[in-house]
């Protein structure tokens, strides 16, 4: 092992040698450019500050990109001969980057690019400047930008000049939620985000055609005292030009939507090739809509009624234009939808007006109505495949065991002709023990689950239309799962019925009121839940009651709820936070109506049965917060926290196995394989197969992601995290793996790794290699790791980021 280490760090002292040498080519009186820095006003206030990450995107030059604080991608290019065209070096040409020259023309157009930036943000007394170092290396060039900002510009006072004034009610009344307030640094980016605010709010009442051009502002910074007196000047709507090129303006109407037409099977390359297409179209007018189709539609009109929020006769509303597309695409049939507006053309005599509040009694020069247009609207949706198969594999290994599970599924989208999604797949594992001393070194699981989604609340009894509730779904689902472990053989047999729905914003929300699961455990061996007697002096091992109680025949009955917040999707390349929680309990509701109708009794046995076979009794809940912080375009810091408790009471002495927390794996403590740590500082739990599970569950994760090349990325990353039992019971397990604030934090397990991930835009391929710091389950004294060993190290194989 140290001989390959050796050579390891050999080849990286070679690399990095000869990825330094990168001037050689660099054209007589020319530099490469090693490095450019950005230096933000520290004198600044940091609230008013412009950060240095801010002023980056207006530097016209920048730097190659370096792998591991080398110019590899430089060298590599230059490792191409010019003067040969193969294969070879046309890669080195097309992985390496051609060296980047510094340019004083570049640069002295960064400086004014930064001072006007900075006038823009209010700060108009601020200057830039740069120093180029050409000397600290041979034929290098490092750039310093340095920036002052000065005294800012501040609003004094905001007033309204309404060329319209028939907008002044709606904009005045608004004014408790504007952006600009006196005393506020003048950033002319503030003044964009009020005309997009204002602008969004008059097209969700009717006004379709104002956009941000229909506000412009006008400041006067002559008052003196670095104030600035801001006047928001609201236009009248351009309808055109005269013949003498003189604008033609009038107020801006409120537009009523006349017309929906929905095409559900539009194929775009059919209505430009195919022209007597319109003519075999026919049109089924149902609740306001009229479905165009050359055939039967392939989705009912009840299902297009159901997502589209827009009736004819309504006020034009872009939010509920935008729920439309949302709620559409939400099907799940759908692969792309487009949603036009037409103006319904008007006589210039039209005198359509309804009525519209002054903006106060005392107002007489604002008028009380506005003119009303007619608007028709085209939704094209173009359907997706609505037969598809998918295939995912899992794979992990160590020192002592390794594992590959495949999964193979189908999916209908459309079964019924309502948008309902069907969808099976079939499950298969394969396990190998390496341990010599194990008496069934293999293992393998065979597994069917099937489900049935339909886009809408099926309940017992009838419903309006609950428009707060956004994108509601109703999935059936029926699974079986046999399993054939080394120490036993289980079927596992689930039924449930989930009703999920989501918000305007963020958040997502699922409820499970119907969840059943039956758990058949047959020739179960004990052997493998012995651990040491704690009651005993000697080596005596006794059977892990706690575990063995876990592995008995159960039904399990009862209801969950999640609840999740996503925010990527304001800005897929931003900062974003990810919340989920679960909640769930079982045997509640049996227990329950069992002792109120029937009054049981539990003869010779410690438990309660339906059926025949005892039901399981406990709660569980579990949280999970992560964040992503984006530290440059595509690297990016990634923190999560997850905790975890159940716990089991009245008909169960303890949680059942799968109900149960464990450490390991590729999405968690990635220094272990699944179930292989824990609980708390029990000494050497592991047996020939891996069942460290318990009923609290604590961990964190810190990883870094960055770019390697291409669609290759890497991450490097830590880990901490652990298991516990919630319970003492000395008879049955050592108080080491009982969960005491006293003393958790110092049965922690610690790793650290490195990671590749191939992002091939519909999946993440992930590779994780773990290496284990500080195992709590190993003797003390011994527990901190200082020497590498194949042992400690886990790989692990997962599809998607791990969180």
């Amino acid at each position: 092992m140290r001989r390959a280490c050796r050579c390891l760090v050999a080849v990286a002292l070679s690399l990095a040698g000869s990825a330094c040498s990168v001037t050689r080519h660099i054209p007589e009186g020319g530099y490469f450019l090693q490095r450019v820095r950005i230096e933000d006003d520290k004198a600044t206030p940091r609230r008013e500050r412009i950060a240095a990450s801010e002023l980056e995107k207006y530097v016209r030059q920048t730097p190659n990109k370096r792998l591991l604080g080398t110019n590899f991608y430089v060298w590599l290019y230059e490792q191409a001969d010019s003067a040969r065209d193969n294969g070879w070096n046309n890669w080195k040409r097309r992985v390496g980057e051609a060296p980047v020259l510094f340019d004083l023309s570049l640069t002295e157009r960064s400086v004014q690019n930064l001072k006007v930036y900075m006038d823009s943000k209010g700060f108009f007394s601020s200057r830039a400047t740069c120093e180029v170092d050409t000397v600290s290396r041979r034929r290098r060039a490092k750039v310093t930008f340095r920036t002052f900002q000065g005294a800012p510009y501040r609003i004094d006072t905001v007033s309204y000049e309404f060329q319209d004034r028939s907008l002044s009610p709606l904009i005045l009344s608004d004014t408790a939620g504007t952006l600009l307030h006196a005393g506020d640094v003048f950033d002319v980016s503030v003044l964009d985000a009020e005309r997009e605010r204002i602008t969004a709010r008059l097209r969700e009442q009717g006004y379709y055609n104002f956009s941000v051009s229909n506000i412009l502002f006008r400041a006067d910074t002559l008052t003196g005292d670095n104030r600035v007196k801001l006047r928001m000047v609201v236009r009248q709507n351009l309808t055109g030009y005269d013949d003498r090129g003189r604008p033609r303006t009038e107020d801006n109407r409120v537009y009523r939507i006349d017309r929906i037409n929905v095409f559900p099977d539009y194929d775009p390359a059919a209505f430009r090739t195919d022209t007597a297409l319109l003519s075999r179209l026919d049109t089924i007018h149902y609740r306001g809509l009229n479905v165009v189709s050359e055939k039967r539609p392939a989705l009912r009109p009840a299902v297009l009624r159901q997502a589209i929020p827009l009736y004819p006769g309504y006020l034009y509303d872009a939010s509920q234009v935008n729920r439309t597309y949302s709620d559409l695409m939400a099907l799940g049939y759908f692969r792309s939808a487009k949603i036009s507006f037409e103006e319904r053309p008007q006589g210039a005599d039209s005198a359509d007006f309804v009525p519209f509040p002054a903006a106060s009694p005392a107002d007489t020069a604002a008028r009380s109505s506005v003119r009303e247009g007619y608007l028709t609207c085209n939704i094209l949706c173009t359907p997706t495949l609505r037969q598809s198969f998918k295939v995912d594999l899992e794979g992990s290994t160590t020192s002592s065991f390794y594992g590959l599970k495949a999964t193979l599924g189908y999916q209908n989208r459309n079964i019924f002709r309502g948008a309902e999604s069907f969808d099976v797949s079939f499950t298969a594992g394969y396990e190998f023990m390496k341990a010599p001393d194990a008496k069934k070194k293999r293992a393998t699981e065979f597994g069917i689950t099937t489900g049935l989604t339909f886009p809408r609340f099926l309940l017992p009894w009838r419903t309006g239309r609950q428009r707060s509730v956004v994108q509601p779904r109703t999935k059936v689902e029926l699974s079986v799962n046999f399993q054939d472990r080394p120490y036993y053989r289980r079927t596992l047999s689930s039924a449930g019925i989930a009703y999920m729905w989501s918000n305007n914003r963020y958040s997502s929300f699922s409820l499970r009121p119907v969840d059943i699961n039956v758990v058949n455990v047959r020739d179960l061996d004990m052997s493998f839940l012995m651990v040491d007697n704690p009651d005993s002096e000697g080596e005596e091992l006794t059977p892990n009651r706690y575990l063995l109680e876990s592995f008995n025949t159960q039904f399990i009955g009862g209801l969950s709820f999640g609840y999740s917040y996503n925010n990527q999707r304001r800005n897929l390349n931003g900062n974003a936070t990810n919340i989920r929680f679960n909640l769930e309990t079982a045997g509640n509701l049996i227990d329950g109506v069992e002792h109120l109708f029937f009054s049981p009794s539990k003869s010779d046995k410690p438990y309660y049965t339906i059926f025949g076979i005892p039901y399981a009794q406990y709660f569980r809940t579990d949280l999970s917060v992560s964040r992503k912080i984006m530290l440059g375009g595509v690297t990016a810091l990634v923190g999560h926290i997850y905790g975890g408790v159940a716990m089991a009471y009245g008909n169960s002495s303890s949680v059942p196995f799968d109900r149960q927390f464990y450490c390991g794996g590729s999405n968690g403590m990635r220094g272990w394989t699944p179930r292989t740590l824990g609980q708390g500082s029990v000494p050497d739990p592991h047996g020939s197969f891996p069942v460290q599970t318990g009923d609290v569950k604590l961990e964190a994760n810190l990883e870094l992601r960055f770019p390697v090349w291409g669609i290759v990325h890497g991450a490097t990353f830590f880990d901490l995290g652990n298991v516990w039992y919630i319970r003492q019971n000395p008879s049955e397990y050592s108080d080491d793996a009982v969960f005491h604030f006293d003393r958790f934090y110092k049965q922690l397990g610690f790793n650290t790794g490195l990671g590749l991930r191939f992002d091939i835009k519909f999946a993440v391929l992930r590779l994780d290699w773990g290496i284990q710091l500080h195992n709590p389950n190993n003797p003390a004294g011994e527990r901190w790791i200082h020497d590498f060993k194949w042992k400690n190290t886990a790989l692990n194989f997962g599809v998607g980021y791990p969180f």
